[in-house]
């Protein structure tokens, strides 16, 4: 049976009785011919306040020129975000993950609304990326996400710097090991144009994992921003969402469960952010796909570290794509028989046929043979415990040791940690505990990069442990363990633990405990006063009633 491109916007526009509709598009210029052909909506997230999107009205005018050449009218809408960098370490920062179901919901909203046939979503800051595929996941139409792009890196005294490298100086300043007019040089000249965080946080991570998942055309997000050819790619976008609404292509057909194990495994692969488990759950869920919080461990387990990036390794997105990008490291994966190899794509080939057609440069070093990787294992783990029944994410890449053992330092706010750091007050073998940050408690789940940043800075990366019911930036590292869970605020042992507490974190029997009795901490639980919400009414306050667990992605709906 033949799709129909036009499967929706007939509905919207054909026949004398939609005349006024077709009026108001008459009205800003489109024509009769235009609302001839199907309607292609063209999202992103333009907003200027960052340099992670804002390339963004410029890719979208390249998208429109590509879905025009292929006989579509496109429709360029904008949605929001929030900048993690900027709102790190405030109030601000509950806004970040709340955001991403905002954007779904209103990429969702415009689409269904106005009977759109299929979209392009363009994504560049953290949550705007997983939003887009979530809406993907959603709606079911024809689409494809684009990334913005990675920012190319900065330089100071001949080192390649990332806006790690700021949170670690401001460490460094605190401590006094650098003075202000050094922390002001590596502030100036971290972020040197438009792009997302440079390193394989968050926002690259989520790029990559979406050229394994399929939904995004392999090798176009890994192309930074400020590189001419994005506006080609953004071209070629336009004209492939084209063809996927010709073909009748959907979301649901890529979104697999088999694809979503690739998207996963490239993770592992990359020692990409933790915040990959909440995205990645949330879109199996938009897509109607089973999915549970062990099998990243189980994928992890058997999926090699291969790409030496930072946070912890030496390499930034930018080298990534000039070594080959994405595809180097699915062939590797395919030759190490850890591939999905038939699962589709949106670019009409499957994913191991992309894997097959990688272009390796001669001499690079930052994606490793199979025969020499950085670890056996995946960047990530997740445990579960007395602490975290529910489970919570661990990141192993960058650094060997399985076992911290430590004495428990309480924080109820990411704020009072910080100062706690800032005035030297943190030793070896502490156990940071930062509570009340999780979805519902913070509200939001904020990541904690300002603390774990000062962390490093200070020299104590290696030597001190920390563990929240918040996330982590995807520019974190050292020992963290993220979205324990059940949280705090919902009644988790967590919230039973004490300063001077021992608390052992061993990632080889996966396990993150207290050394207390069960009878001890469910005497303690019965004791503790939760806190006051924060926001009783509002966009956090809403999110806050109906956000689910870290462990089930974090989703509103």
């Amino acid at each position: 049976m033949t799709f129909d491109p036009r499967h929706k916007s007939r509905t919207l526009l054909d026949g004398a009785d939609r005349a006024a509709a077709r009026s108001y598009f008459k009205a800003i210029g489109f024509g009769d011919e235009d609302l001839r052909r199907p309607l292609v909506g063209v999202a992103h997230c333009w907003i200027e306040i960052t340099p992670c999107n804002w390339n963004h009205r410029k890719l979208a005018e390249k998208v429109k020129e590509g879905v025009r050449a292929a006989g579509g009218t496109p429709i360029e809408f904008n949605t929001i975000s929030i900048t993690d960098g900027i709102a790190m370490g405030t109030e601000g920062m509950k806004a970040s993950l709340i955001s991403r179901e905002a954007i779904a919901d209103s990429v969702e909203l415009v689409v269904r609304g106005h009977l759109l046939d299929g979209f392009v979503g363009i994504s560049g800051c953290d949550k705007t990326i997983p939003a887009m595929v979530m809406a993907m996941g959603r709606l079911d139409l024809p689409s494809l996400m684009l990334y913005g792009g990675s920012i190319l890196y900065g330089e100071y005294k001949g080192k390649r710097l990332t806006v790690q490298d700021v949170f670690e100086a401001i460490g460094a300043f605190n401590a006094g090991k650098i003075d202000a007019r050094e922390l002001n040089e590596i502030e100036s000249r971290a972020c040197p144009g438009a792009g997302a965080c440079g390193g394989q946080f968050t926002a690259n991570t989520m790029a990559t994992a979406f050229e394994m998942l399929g939904v995004s055309p392999m090798g176009f997000n890994g192309v930074p921003a400020t590189d001419p050819r994005k506006e080609e790619i953004a071209f070629e976008s336009g004209k492939l969402v084209m063809e996927l609404l010709r073909k009748g292509v959907r979301p649901r057909q890529i979104i697999t469960r088999k694809a979503l194990y690739n998207a996963i495994a490239g993770v592992m692969a990359t020692g990409g952010s933790t915040n990959a488990v909440l995205h990645l759950l949330a879109v199996a869920r938009e897509a109607g796909v089973k999915l549970g919080i062990d099998e990243f461990d189980k994928v992890s387990r058997v999926t090699p570290l291969l790409a030496d990036l930072k946070p912890w390794g030496a390499y930034t997105a930018p080298e990534m794509h000039e070594a080959g990008g994405m595809a180097v490291v699915a062939r590797r994966l395919l030759d190490a028989g850890r591939l999905h190899a038939d699962e589709p794509t949106v670019t009409g080939r499957t994913i191991g046929d992309e894997a097959r057609a990688a272009r390796e440069a001669p001499g690079q070093k930052v994606i490793r043979p199979l025969s020499k990787p950085i670890a056996k294992h995946g960047g990530l783990a997740i445990l579960r415990g007395n602490l975290a029944p529910e489970g919570c994410v661990a990141k192993l890449a960058g650094h060997a040791e399985e076992v911290f053992r430590g004495k428990a330092r309480v924080f109820d706010r990411e704020e009072d940690a910080f100062v706690a750091v800032k005035a030297g007050r943190l030793k070896a073998g502490d156990f940071v505990v930062i509570r009340y940050e999780g979805p519902q408690g913070g509200p939001g789940m904020r990541e904690m990069l300002h603390v774990t940043g000062a962390i490093q800075g200070a020299g104590l990366g290696g030597s001190v442990a920390l563990m929240t019911d918040g996330r982590f930036s995807g520019a974190s590292h050292g020992f963290m363990v993220g979205h324990v869970a059940p949280e705090a605020a919902v009644g988790g042992p967590i919230a039973a633990v004490r300063s001077g507490d021992t608390i052992v974190l061993d990632v080889k029997r996966r396990r993150l405990d207290v050394e207390l009795s069960a009878a001890e901490l469910k005497k303690r639980l019965r004791s503790v006063k939760r806190p006051k919400p924060r926001y009783t009414w509002g966009a956090l306050a809403k999110y806050a009633r109906l956000v689910s667990s870290a462990s089930d992605g974090a989703v509103t709906g």
